[in-house]
């Protein structure tokens, strides 16, 4: 039997990979006392009793944790941001390119992705490792998630609101307008663009589910492409990936009135590409779950390639 230990699991994330993992007869849940949480001795001891060291912190908290950690055994996925670009560090997303997948089973250090990344890196880096994309595009994103990816503090003035004013209609809020989100290192990266992608995220009125949408011009191709190729291109780079759906161009069957609905893979380990346009510009939007395939579902994904088992494991589709 497998010992996990989730340090910092009363947290969003760290509940989320809890109740996927509970269940399971094949791991052993390591628990530190609340009152014992910043004690380095007592973290220590279950550092060297697990396999794994799931880290669900703040970014200096998760330096911290795996400073403590360096002359241990236990391998270490971070959800944090602390790490995602870090050579050192395996990227913790498995359908992002061929071999990644292998290179999350052998790290000892893998590094859980963003939610906004997974559905940006999903939908654009595809086109871009097979060059029909500029690398010195200007991209924007346009994202709207929902409020559980603010953590505690933020679900509780959602659901305070929603308490106190129930018939109002909530717009999306757009935040991070000073164009410094945490994501954007992660996003440039992993694309190989040359500029930062130009990033809008907003937070809707509903607690989970998100659409990434990132609209591309004619001049942004390295040759003349339309949605047909486009949707050829992406639906043979991940014919054998469970988790991903690729949609015909411009389908009408997932939208509901001509509406794509952010809360449509709540609580699976899905994500959906759709596309839609012409000869001249088009959109792909990423649909998904911020708190499934966008957080605590990839954890448990790469939890289960780093320890060599079914990656689906504990997982719903």
């Amino acid at each position: 039997m497998y010992k996990i230990f989730i340090d910092g699991h009363t947290g969003t994330t760290g509940l989320q990979i809890q109740d996927r993992l509970a269940m399971r007869d094949d791991l052993e849940l390591l628990q530190i006392d609340d009152s014992l949480r910043k004690d380095t001795s007592a973290k220590l001891d279950l550092i060297n009793s697990a396999d794994i060291v799931v880290l669900c912190l703040p970014d200096d908290a998760a330096r911290q944790t795996v400073a403590l950690a360096h002359n241990t055994k236990a391998r270490i996925l971070d959800a944090s941001t602390a790490f995602r670009i870090d050579p050192d560090w395996a990227y913790g997303l498995p359908e992002l390119k061929p071999g990644q997948r292998s290179a999350i089973t052998a790290a000892k250090y893998v590094s859980n992705p963003g939610c906004y990344p997974t559905g940006f890196l999903l939908a654009i880096a595809p086109l871009c490792s097979n060059n029909i994309l500029k690398s010195d595009s200007q991209l924007s994103i346009s994202a709207v998630s929902g409020y559980s990816g603010g953590g505690h503090g933020m679900m509780e003035r959602y659901e305070q609101r929603a308490s106190d004013a129930p018939s109002a209609l909530w717009y999306s809020r757009p935040y991070a307008l000073k164009f410094g989100h945490k994501h954007l290192p992660e996003m440039q990266h992993y694309a190989g663009l040359k500029a930062l992608p130009l990033f809008m995220p907003s937070v809707g009125h509903f607690p989970q589910g998100m659409l990434v949408s990132t609209p591309l011009a004619k001049s942004f191709f390295e040759r003349p492409v339309g949605v047909d190729e486009i949707y050829e291109l992406l639906s043979e780079y991940y014919t054998d990936e469970p988790c991903i759906t690729v949609h015909t161009p411009n389908s009408e069957d997932a939208l509901d009135q001509g509406f794509l609905d952010p809360q449509d893979n709540n609580d699976t380990n899905k994500l959906d590409i759709h596309l839609f346009g012409n000869e001249q510009q088009m959109i792909l939007v990423s649909q998904l779950d911020n708190l499934g395939k966008g957080a605590a579902g990839a954890a448990v994904q790469n939890l289960n390639l780093m320890l060599g088992i079914d990656e689906l494991t504990g997982l719903k589709l």
